[in-house]
C-alpha cells in the first residue's frame, strides 16, 4: 500500500531529521554521536594520557550499537520510497488488440496499474521488450518466438486471435496474382510477421524471395510509399489495409491461405508474473471482458475503437471479419499446460521459421506457455 508521507514511515514520532551520523577523528579525541529522536549519546574518549590499545578496545564495543541505528535508518528510508511500478503494455494498430482499448474505455483498467502504451509497429515493440522497457506485451507470435530466442522469460498468458483473413498482400491492379510479382518491388515491414508472410506467400506460388525486390517499410509509410509509386505491392494489415483497398489496390494473398499460422497473443516477463501478478491478472480479466462487451455491443464498441484506429466504426466491425478472436473457454485450452492445443501449430511455425533463417534457433513451445491467468480469470 502507497505511504502518503515520509513522516509517517517513522513510527513514535522518528523522521529523517533525527537520524544523524557524526565520526570525528584528531590526534588526542574521537567523538562518535548518534542522534535518534531525542540525543543517544556515545561516549567521548578522551584522557590526559592517549592509549590506542585502551581506546580501540572502546571503539570496538560501540561499533556494533552504531552498525544497528544506521541499518535501522536505511531501513526506514527505503520503505519510505517504495511506490508501486505500472505494468506497461505495449500496442500496435492491429483490430484484434482493440479490445485491450476497449477494456480501458470501459473503465475494467480503473484502479489498477496496466498502462497501455501505443507503438507505431512490431518491430519497435520487440526493441523496448528486449531492453526491459516493458512488462507485456500484444504481439503476433512470429515476434514472440523471435523475442524468446534471445529472452527466455517470455510467457504467452492469452491468445487474442488467429488472423484469417487480416493479413494481406495488396498489388497495383495490373497485377493479377503472386506470379506477376515477380522482379516487382513488394513493400515489407522489416520484422518477422512481414518476412514470415512474403516468405509463405511465395512458396504457395512456387517461388522464392529472390524472386522479387524487398523495399523495407514501416506501418506507417505503407499508404504514402503505395500511392506515390514507390513500390508494386505491399505486405499489411489494419488500417492501411482498409485505406488501400479504397484507394484501388488488388489483394493477391491473405492469411486465410494459411489458416491457423498468424495467431496474435498477449506476452509478459516471468519477473512481472511474479511480482506484478495481480496487475497481470487485471490486464487478462479486462481482455475478455472486453470482448464480451464487443459480442454483445459491437455497434458501440465499434464508436468507442474507430477513432484511435483511424477508421469508421463500419471500416472497424468489417476488418474484424478478418480474424477470429478466441473465447475465455477456448484460451484455457489453447494454452493447458498438461496438453496445450496452440502446441502443435506453435511448433510447427517454429520450424518453417528455423526452415527460412527466421528464426536464430529452435525453441521448445511447451516452454512457453503459462496458463495461471486464463484459468483464473473472471468475466465480472
Amino acid at each position: 500500500m502507497a505511504i502518503s508521507s515520509q513522516e509517517n514511515c517513522f513510527p513514535h514520532g522518528f523522521s529523517p531529521d533525527q537520524i544523524t551520523f557524526t565520526y570525528n577523528h584528531k590526534k588526542e579525541r574521537t567523538l562518535m554521536n548518534i542522534n535518534i529522536k531525542h540525543y543517544i549519546s556515545l561516549k567521548r574518549f578522551t584522557s590526559n594520557t592517549f592509549s590506542p590499545q585502551k581506546w580501540l578496545w572502546k571503539l570496538k564495543q560501540k561499533i556494533p550499537l552504531v552498525l544497528i541505528f544506521i541499518s535501522f535508518g536505511v531501513s526506514l528510508l527505503i520503505s519510505c520510497n517504495t511506490t508501486p511500478l505500472p505494468l506497461r503494455v505495449a500496442i500496435n494498430l492491429w483490430p484484434g488488440y482493440e479490445t485491450l482499448y476497449l477494456a480501458r474505455s470501459l473503465g475494467y483498467y480503473e484502479n489498477t496499474l496496466v498502462t497501455l502504451l501505443d507503438f507505431p509497429s512490431g518491430t519497435e515493440q520487440v526493441r523496448a521488450f528486449r531492453n526491459n522497457n516493458l512488462e507485456s506485451a500484444a504481439i503476433s507470435m512470429d515476434q514472440a518466438l523471435e523475442l524468446a530466442t534471445t529472452n527466455p522469460d517470455v510467457r504467452i498468458i492469452t491468445v487474442v486471435d488467429f488472423s484469417e483473413g487480416g493479413d494481406v498482400i495488396l498489388a497495383k491492379p495490373e497485377i493479377p496474382n503472386l506470379q506477376a510479382l515477380k522482379g516487382k518491388r513488394v513493400g515489407v515491414e522489416a520484422n518477422a510477421l512481414g518476412a514470415y508472410i512474403i516468405t509463405r506467400a511465395l512458396e504457395k506460388a512456387g517461388m522464392t524471395i529472390e524472386d522479387i525486390q524487398v523495399v523495407s517499410l514501416g506501418l506507417s509509410e505503407h499508404e504514402r510509399a503505395f500511392k506515390d509509386d514507390m513500390i508494386d505491392a505491399v505486405v499489411t494489415f489494419g488500417p492501411a489495409r482498409t485505406q488501400l483497398l479504397s484507394f484501388g489496390a488488388k489483394e493477391i494473398f491473405n492469411s486465410s491461405q494459411i489458416p491457423g499460422e498468424i495467431v496474435d497473443v498477449l506476452i509478459s516477463q516471468k519477473t512481472a508474473i511474479a511480482n506484478q501478478s495481480k496487475d497481470v491478472q487485471a490486464l487478462v480479466n479486462g481482455q475478455f471482458q472486453a470482448l464480451n462487451y464487443l459480442a454483445q455491443n459491437p455497434q458501440d464498441s465499434a464508436r468507442r475503437i474507430a477513432p484511435r484506429t483511424q477508421v469508421t466504426p463500419e471500416e472497424f466491425l468489417e476488418a474484424n471479419k478478418g480474424l477470429r478472436r478466441p473465447s475465455l473457454q477456448e484460451n484455457q485450452q489453447l494454452l493447458d499446460r498438461e496438453n496445450p492445443a496452440l502446441l502443435e501449430t506453435t511448433q510447427r511455425l517454429i520450424d518453417v521459421m528455423v526452415a527460412n533463417k527466421l528464426l536464430s534457433k529452435s525453441l521448445d513451445a511447451m516452454t512457453l506457455f503459462d496458463d495461471r491467468f486464463v484459468k483464473a480469470a473472471k468475466l465480472e
